[in-house]
C-alpha cells in the first residue's frame, strides 16, 4: 500500500471513531446523569452497582478526548512544518531534488562562468580606471574584489572535493551547494554594481577620445611584441626548448590579437566618421579586450625571460649548498655507524640528492638546459635532505638553509603559477573547471607561502620551521600550477583543433561592456575566425553541457587559439 493510501485509511478510521463517539457520547452523558441520581437516592447501600454503571461512559469520554487531542496536535505540526506554499502540493508529493551528478555539473559550470565573469570584470575595470580614475571606479573595484574572494573560496571547496571526496553523500551535496551559492553571490554582486559602472565604460559618449586612446595602446603593444619576439629568439638559443615552452607561442598569439584589434579599430574609425557612436563603442571595447590579452602575452615573455635568468643565477649556489648538505649527511652517517635510526633517516634523502646533483651538474655542460627545472629538482631533493639533517645541526645553520630553499621554491612556484595563469586567461573560452580549480588553489598557496616568507624575513635568524612550512606550500603551489597548465592545454587541444576564438570575452550578464544579450557580432575583415564581445560561449567538453552563469547570468565566451 502506498504512503498516500495508508494516510487516507488512517484518516477514514479516525473520522469513523470520532463520528461514533459523537453519537454515543450524548447517551453516555445521560446514562451518567441517571446513574448519579440513582446513587444519590440509594444511599450508601447502593453505591457498588452505581459505580460499575459509570465505567463505560467515563472511558468513552477519555477515549474521545484523546482522539481529539491527537488530531489537533497532528494538524498543528503539519501546518508549522509545511515546506510548500499554502495550497500547494504536500511535502510527500514534492519533486525530488537534483542528483549528486547533476549538482556537480551545475557547480563545475558555475565555477567556469563565474571565473569568466570575474576575469572580464577585472579587465574592464583596468580600462575604466585608466579612463575615469580610481575614485570613480572604486565601487566596481570593490565589487570585483568581493566576487574574486567568493570565487576563490568556491574553488577551494572544489579542490577539497578533488583531494578527498567525502564518503557521506549529504556532506558532498552541501559542499556542491555552497559552491553554487558562492558563485551566485559573486555574479549578483557584479550585476548589482553594473549600472553605476557602465557609464565609465561608455566610449560612445567620447568615441573619438576612446578611439585615440585605443590607437595609442595598439602602437605601444605592437612595439613591445617586436621586442618580445627578439627576447624569445634569444631564449631559445640559450636554453632548452622546455625552458621556452611556457611562452613559445606567446608572440604569435599576441600578433593574432593585434590583428583582430587593428580590424576593430578600423571599423570604429569608419563608425565615428559616419556618426554611429554605438557601433564605434562596440568595436572599441572589442579592440580593448584584444589589446589586454596581447599585452598579457607579451608581458609573459618578458617575465619568463627574467625568471630563467634568475634561476640560472641561483643554480650554482643551490648546487653548492646541496653538496655541503651531502657532506654533512655523510659525516653524520659515519658518526652514527651502529646507530640505525639516524643512518636510516639520512641515507635515503642523501642518495636521492646526490643523484640529482650529478644530473644537474651535467646539464649545463651538455649544452642548452632548463634552469628553472634544474633549480626545482635540486631544491626539492635538498629540501628532503635538509629536513633529515634538522636534528643534527645547529639552529642558525638550519634556518639559513631553510630560507635559501624557500627562495628557490618561491621562484619556481611563481614561474609555474604565472605560466598557467597566462595560458588560462588567454584561452579561457576553451578551459574547463579542473584547470581553473588547480590554478586557483596554486595561487592561494603561493600567496600564503609569500606571507609566511615575509614573516620569516622579519624574524631574522629565527623561523627555520616556518621557512620549511612556507617552502612546502610553495612546492605544492608549483605542482598544482603545472597540473593546471597541463589540464588547460588538454582542454584547448580538445576544443580548438585549429578553430580559433578571439575577442575580449565581454560578459553577457549585465556587467561591464554591454547589455545582457551581448553584442554577438562576428569578426570580419579577414580576422581568423574570431568572435568579439558576447560571442558564442566556449567550454571544455568535459565540464558540463551548459554555459548558464550562476544566478541566471549568461556569459559570452572568450578567446583561445586552439
Amino acid at each position: 500500500m502506498t504512503r498516500g493510501a495508508t494516510r487516507s485509511c488512517l484518516a477514514a478510521l479516525l473520522g469513523t471513531l470520532i463520528t461514533a463517539c459523537s453519537l454515543v457520547l450524548p447517551g453516555a452523558v445521560a446514562t451518567a446523569g441517571v446513574a448519579a441520581a440513582r446513587t444519590a437516592a440509594a444511599g450508601p447501600g447502593g453505591g457498588q452497582g452505581s459505580a460499575t454503571d459509570l465505567v463505560l461512559p467515563v472511558g468513552m469520554l477519555v477515549a474521545a478526548g484523546a482522539v481529539a487531542a491527537y488530531t489537533y496536535a497532528k494538524r498543528r505540526r503539519r501546518t508549522t512544518t509545511r515546506t510548500t506554499p499554502h495550497g500547494g502540493p504536500d511535502r510527500w508529493d514534492a519533486p525530488p531534488g537534483p542528483t549528486l551528478e547533476e549538482l556537480g555539473a551545475r557547480a563545475w559550470q558555475a565555477l567556469v562562468d563565474t571565473d569568466d565573469a570575474v576575469r572580464t570584470g577585472e579587465e574592464a575595470l583596468g580600462f575604466a580606471t585608466a579612463r575615469s580614475g580610481k575614485e570613480a571606479a572604486r565601487p566596481y573595484a570593490e565589487a570585483v574584489a568581493y566576487a574574486r574572494a567568493e570565487l576563490t573560496e568556491a574553488f577551494r571547496l572544489r579542490q577539497r572535493l578533488d583531494d578527498a571526496p567525502p564518503e557521506d553523500g549529504a556532506a558532498h551535496r552541501r559542499t556542491l551547494e555552497e559552491i553554487i551559492v558562492r558563485c551566485g553571490d559573486a555574479g549578483r554582486r557584479l550585476d548589482a554594481d553594473a549600472d553605476a559602472f557602465d557609464p565609465l565604460r561608455a566610449p560612445e559618449r567620447t568615441a573619438p577620445e576612446a578611439l585615440a586612446a585605443a590607437d595609442s595602446a595598439f602602437r605601444e603593444v605592437s612595439g613591445r611584441a617586436d621586442l618580445a619576439d627578439a627576447v624569445l629568439v634569444a631564449m631559445r638559443e640559450r636554453y632548452a626548448e622546455s625552458a621556452a615552452a611556457p611562452v613559445a607561442g606567446g608572440v604569435e598569439r599576441a600578433r593574432e590579437r593585434l590583428l583582430f584589434a587593428s580590424a576593430r579599430l578600423e571599423r570604429a574609425r569608419r563608425a565615428v566618421e559616419g556618426g554611429d557612436t554605438a557601433a564605434a563603442a562596440a568595436d572599441v571595447r572589442a579592440a580593448e579586450g584584444a589589446l589586454a590579452q596581447a599585452a598579457r602575452l607579451v608581458d609573459a615573455v618578458d617575465r619568463h625571460a627574467g625568471e630563467l635568468a634568475e634561476a640560472a643565477g641561483r643554480l650554482p649556489v643551490a648546487l653548492a649548498d646541496a653538496e655541503e648538505d651531502l657532506a654533512a649527511a655523510g659525516a653524520s652517517v659515519d658518526a652514527a655507524e651502529g646507530v640505525p635510526a639516524p643512518t636510516a633517516d639520512l641515507r635515503g634523502p642523501a642518495a636521492r640528492a646526490e643523484s640529482v646533483v650529478t644530473d644537474v651538474r651535467r646539464a649545463p655542460a651538455a649544452g642548452r638546459y632548463d634552469p628553472i627545472d634544474a633549480l626545482r629538482r635540486i631544491a626539492e631533493a635538498d629540501a628532503a635532505l635538509d629536513e633529515a639533517l634538522a636534528g643534527v645541526r645547529d639552529d642558525e645553520r638550519g634556518t639559513r638553509r631553510a630560507r635559501a630553499l624557500l627562495g628557490h621554491a618561491l621562484l619556481t612556484a611563481g614561474s609555474a603559477v604565472g605560466a598557467a595563469a597566462d595560458h588560462i586567461a588567454t584561452h579561457r573560452g576553451a578551459v574547463g573547471a579542473r584547470a581553473r580549480t588547480r590554478l586557483a588553489e596554486a595561487d592561494r598557496l603561493l600567496a600564503r607561502a609569500r606571507d609566511l616568507a615575509a614573516a620569516v624575513a622579519e624574524r631574522g635568524a629565527r623561523g627555520g620551521a616556518d621557512a620549511r612550512d612556507a617552502a612546502a606550500e610553495a612546492r605544492r603551489a608549483d605542482a598544482l600550477a603545472r597540473q593546471a597548465r597541463g589540464l588547460a592545454e588538454q582542454d584547448v587541444a580538445r576544443y580548438g583543433d585549429g578553430a580559433a576564438r578571439d575577442g575580449d570575452g565581454a560578459a553577457r550578464y549585465r556587467g561591464p561592456g554591454g547589455d545582457r544579450a551581448g553584442h554577438g557580432d562576428r569578426a570580419t575583415d579577414g580576422e581568423a575566425d574570431a568572435h568579439g564581445p558576447g560571442g558564442p560561449p566556449g567550454r571544455a567538453p568535459d565540464d558540463g553541457p551548459a554555459r548558464g552563469g550562476p544566478g541566471g547570468a549568461v556569459l559570452g565566451g572568450d578567446s583561445g587559439n586552439g
